[in-house]
């Protein structure tokens, strides 16, 4: 690969063509190798070639390379990799062979790097917000769309990106994507019910799209006038159908974006009104450390206002879902089961933290859940004080 590289400045574009291809042939396999600063600038530069050809060749390459690689990632940073892209972007126009790779290389340069901050940063300092935002609706077919969501909820780690974000409709065309989505998810769960093969639109299961756009709003959430928007956007009552959805990773961001809607006595009221306090106090006892969290917390909050009584039967509840849950990680398990972003790929999947119910060693990730942690008598674990 670092030979084909030298050729990337030749004057003759078919030989630089023909090298590039054989570098993307190439890059898929090549995700952990390290060295490889000059192709990585070349890359850069050839993004602002004429030939749509030649940039597709070099978005698609920087895709792959920057996958799961951190060295990459913090190089391609550092090389104003972030702005090229942003302009390659928007440049494209509706041309998916460029917008896709692109997207998807913003997307790997703006999580899980020590500079990652910086291009979340990088993004909406080039303008490419608005541009970003646009790619969310027609003629864009569902692995762009897929490929943008997950960029926008990198983009929402930042505060300084969420108001930029809700002005440029990130969260109205989120909600829609999801209902969208989500409609559609029922319908062929519908259809697959009835014996027929349901169809996947380019490949992209609807329930990725629900899982991406439910992450990606959860992380809006954490801002006030972000949560304020999506109260007002009826769609409290689908995150609360999704808390009895199949797959536990769907399960997992409603209860997350339900936690930080809840943070607000209207969100909490609201969430209540839409009948989740059974399925919050079953959801106590989920495999999944994550789920279980996020119902625990939700569930404090709803009872902020409550009489005394039903709050020390909710204390109760919550000691009796750790006790249970010890004796399930002690005897049947040999530990907490590990979170789904452990065992796939982080720069392929949509993926938000996952706070573990009284098994964290980070404090902070508690604290921010429950203001008040006592010791568990039953346990050494922590327990909820209502």
């Amino acid at each position: 690969m670092q030979a084909l590289s030298l050729h990337l400045g030749h004057p003759s574009q078919r030989l630089v063509l023909n090298c590039l291809w054989t570098l993307r042939n190439l890059s898929d396999a090549a995700t952990k190798v390290d060295g490889l600063e000059g192709l990585l600038q070349g890359l850069v530069n050839s993004l602002s070639s004429e030939d749509g050809n030649i940039v597709t060749c070099a978005a698609g390459i920087l895709s792959n390379l920057t996958c799961n690689n951190q060295q990459n990632k913090v190089v391609v940073c550092q090389m104003n990799g972030i702005e090229a892209l942003v302009r390659t972007v928007r440049a494209a126009g509706d041309r998916e062979e460029i917008t896709e790779p692109a997207v998807c290389a913003l997307r790997h340069l703006t999580s899980r790097h020590p500079v990652s901050e910086m291009g979340q940063n990088a993004i909406r300092l080039s303008y490419g917000i608005p541009v970003v935002v646009k790619l969310m609706q027609p003629p864009s077919r569902w692995p762009l769309i897929k490929a943008v969501i997950g960029l926008i909820r990198n983009l929402a780690l930042c505060p300084a990106n969420h108001a930029p974000l809700r002005e440029h409709g990130a969260i109205a065309r989120l909600v829609h994507l999801l209902m969208r989505a989500y409609q559609d998810s029922q319908r062929r769960t519908s259809v697959s019910s009835g014996g027929s093969t349901a169809l996947y639109p380019d490949g992209v299961r609807m329930e990725e799209i629900v899982e991406g756009t439910v992450g990606a709003l959860h992380i809006l959430a954490r801002e006030s006038h972000n949560r304020a928007q999506i109260r007002g956007m009826n769609v409290i009552s689908i995150f609360v159908q999704l808390l009895y959805h199949e797959l536990e990773n769907v399960q997992r961001v409603a209860a997350g974006v339900l936690c930080e809607l809840a943070s607000d006595k209207e969100g909490a009221d609201m969430i209540e009104r839409e009948g989740a306090t059974t399925t919050l106090t079953e959801l106590l006892h989920s495999r999944n450390e994550g789920v279980a969290t996020y119902a625990a917390a939700i569930l404090f909050r709803m009872s902020e206002d409550k009489s005394s009584d039903y709050k020390k039967r909710l204390s109760m509840e919550l000691s009796n879902s750790l006790f249970d849950r010890e004796s399930m990680w002690g005897h049947e398990m040999g530990g907490p089961p590990p979170d789904f972003q452990d065992m796939l790929n982080p720069d392929t999947v949509f993926d938000s933290p996952v706070f573990f119910w009284a098994q964290s060693t980070d404090p902070q990730c508690l604290q921010r859940y429950f203001p008040v942690i006592l010791n568990n008598p039953k346990s050494k674990r922590s327990k909820v004080n209502l």
